[in-house]
């Protein structure tokens, strides 16, 4: 994006489709690695941008931005997602396709809570609770209701997905990785039936959740740009893999899964009726009042250790 000419290309855009004023294009902000987000100021309140890194060499740059705005557009008023307000596909406005959603305050999470917050186990328990909440209400969604059915294929994700990396795994490799086959292969074999499909995050952790400034409350999750279609538990799997790991695990990306893993987090037999809550929609909710009832179990059992924990980062992103 050209800083002046960009900005004021946007300026009418903006105004001009959404009837805002008094724009001004702000910073940008931390956290969507892949794409670029910053902040816009209008008299209307505030707003964010999320487009393509600057220096893009494929034309399928702008793919993921789409995605993320189709998903979160369907998703509207029935899971915790941000608000979609336009989307631009002219590249003459600033150089690139690019979204608009409404702007929230919050916090995101990774290796602390927040200094006003309680410094407790039971703390970061709730945000694990909030979170398969907030995942169920997106799972629960009947995607033929919201999306074309072209928008992805459902059927054969996870097979289509093990096949897919190991190939590119065979072209593309620079090291050795003795068990990565063996491990493809056990996956393939022993993947469990999927029941039905569901849009599916792909990439569903704390650090891409935003809670409220105050209280363990999920606002919204962010950043949809690898979301499909396909079994609701590759979201599950994926984020129970972040949470309460085996201590002696050297784990990659460490910074985001320092906070999850408290020794005092939810125990696995949590983790197993989450599972059930995913694969039997209709009693999920049910399941997981059953679930915040183990935290208290774990508290009489002298499991929940105590832990340092430092003032949290903080990041602001599209209001619901």
């Amino acid at each position: 994006m050209q800083p002046v000419d960009a900005e004021r290309r946007l300026q009418a855009w903006l105004a001009e489709t959404t009837g805002r004023g008094d724009i001004t294009l702000g910073p940008v902000l931390a956290g969507g690695n892949s794409n670029v987000t910053r902040l816009i100021e209008s008299r209307e309140g505030r707003l964010v941008l999320r487009h393509p890194p600057i220096h893009v060499v494929s034309d399928r740059a702008a793919a993921g931005i789409e995605r993320e705005y189709r998903v979160i557009s369907a998703l509207a008023g029935r899971a915790p997602v941000p608000k979609a307000i336009a989307w631009c596909d002219d590249p003459a406005v600033i150089g690139q396709p690019f979204a608009v959603t409404e702007w929230v305050e919050g916090v995101a999470l990774t290796d602390r809570l927040p200094a006003h917050w309680p410094d407790t186990d039971e703390t970061v328990n709730q945000l694990g609770l909030a979170m398969m909440e907030g995942l169920a209400r997106v799972h629960a969604v009947d995607w033929r209701e919201v999306l074309p059915a072209d928008f992805a294929r459902p059927d054969g994700f996870v097979t289509r997905q093990v096949e897919r990396w190991l190939k590119v795994r065979a072209s593309e490799s620079v090291r050795d990785l003795p068990l990565l086959e063996e491990i493809g292969a056990w996956l393939l074999a022993n993947q469990p039936a999927s029941s039905r499909a569901s849009v599916i995050h792909c990439d569903f952790h704390l650090d891409n959740c935003l809670v409220a400034p105050d209280r363990p409350e999920l606002r919204v999750i962010l950043d949809w740009e690898m979301a499909t279609l396909g079994d609701p538990l590759v979201d599950l799997g994926l984020c129970l893999f972040f949470w309460r790991r085996d201590p002696a695990t050297q784990r990659g990306f460490a910074f985001v899964q320092e906070l999850t893993n408290r020794p005092g987090a939810l125990p696995a037999r949590a983790g197993r009726a989450l599972v059930r809550a995913n694969r039997l929609q209709p009693r999920c909710h049910r399941l997981l009042h059953r679930v915040r009832r183990l935290a208290p179990c774990s508290h009489r059992r002298g499991r929940m250790g105590a832990s340092c924990a430092r003032q949290g980062r903080h990041r602001l992103f599209a209001r619901p």
